[in-house]
């Protein structure tokens, strides 16, 4: 059973969505103290977090960065706020999708069975690791090792550099990566894939792996070989 932990201060709206949740066959779980957010993430341990923006203390963008100090755990943005500017700080700080309210709750499940889908498919699959030349990607944990060096990835990074790899050098178009991460365009505006590529290729760096992701302009992205040494 897939858990997810709801971090949402309005107490109408957060039984609403643990009830929906329920009915589905999940294990939602509601944050009570709003000060301690980040502890009863640690607690819950779930595979999912459903993080509202406005909440008391500490704004939501707040704790999606302290769980990705962390954990790569598919975290969606729930907000009444639906301006470009909040959509890409969200992706920013590790937001993996993006729902406005008010919302319907048919929406609301088919956006958890999405990203629940696309995250964790890949174990299911039996696709846990990936290489390419020294550089191996763990799909399960969301790590990418590069002699000795390790980073975190969230399950959006891990999903674009999987594909990267998995097209042995070759170009995947910027449609395509979009397909592959979002069910559909409606939280993706043209910077959102470039804000999450650029995010990958500073994570990689930090690995010791430079300029490894190319732009090809007017279509895509592609590895470059001679930058991951073998």
């Amino acid at each position: 059973m897939y858990r997810i932990l709801i971090v949402e201060d309005d107490t109408t709206i957060s039984s609403i969505m643990r009830d929906k949740l329920d009915k589905w066959g999940y294990e939602a779980l509601i944050v009570k103290d709003f000060g301690q957010v980040f502890m009863e993430y640690t607690t819950a341990r779930p595979h999912l977090v459903l993080m509202d923006i406005n909440l008391p203390y500490y704004d939501g963008f707040y704790w999606c960065a302290k769980i990705r100090q962390v954990s790569g755990v598919p975290i969606v943005f729930i907000s009444s706020r639906d301006t470009d500017g909040d959509k890409i700080r969200a992706i920013t700080h590790g937001g993996d999708d993006y729902i406005e309210k008010p919302f319907s709750l048919d929406l609301l499940v088919a956006k958890v069975q999405a990203v629940l889908r696309r995250t964790y498919s890949y174990t299911d699959l039996n696709l846990n690791i990936l290489q390419y030349k020294d550089m191996m990607v763990n799909m399960e944990d969301l790590r990418v090792f590069y002699k000795g060096n390790e980073v975190n990835l969230t399950p959006n990074e891990c999903r674009i550099l999987s594909m990267l790899v998995r097209s042995g050098g070759k170009i995947i178009t910027r449609s395509r990566l979009i397909k592959a991460l979002w069910d559909d365009e409606s939280f993706v505006d043209d910077n959102t894939l470039t804000v999450n590529v650029n995010r990958l290729r500073k994570k990689l760096r930090e690995a010791g792996l430079f300029n490894c992701i190319q732009t090809v302009k007017g279509e895509g992205y592609m590895l470059v070989p001679n930058t991951v040494n073998t």
